[in-house]
């Protein structure tokens, strides 16, 4: 994990095991920007569209991806890291995403600030 990470890239290990996870760790690894750190967690409760993936940081809105599985969908991510890391409040309407996300988005949680508000 890079030292200074302040932006993460989240990865369900439940429903689709740790092998999955770890497959696409190493796909996307190369392609994040340098602030990201890749963790993989248990559950996202996104059972229903594995594999899940989240995207985190201070300060932003959160998104939860689902039935992530190609090459295809690798680098729509890849390509949404970089929009999101630009983003000063991570805030990014459907048709902005890569257009491989445009089905694939199950949430996206309003930024919390760091004073608690959101």
């Amino acid at each position: 994990m890079p030292e200074n990470s302040d932006h993460f890239l989240l990865i369900c290990e439940t429903c689709q095991g740790s092998d999955i996870a770890d497959a696409l760790r190493t796909a996307i690894a190369d392609k994040l920007p340098s602030c990201f750190a890749i963790r993989g967690v248990s559950c996202m409760a996104g059972c229903s569209h594995p594999t899940t993936v989240g995207f985190q940081a201070a300060d932003k809105a959160q998104y939860l991806f689902g039935r992530i599985s190609s090459a295809q969908d690798i680098e729509a991510l890849a390509a949404f890291a970089w929009q999101y890391q630009d983003s000063a409040d991570g805030w990014t309407n459907a048709t902005d995403r890569p257009p491989a996300l445009y089905t694939k988005t199950l949430s996206r949680m309003p930024r919390i600030l760091s004073g608690g508000q959101a």
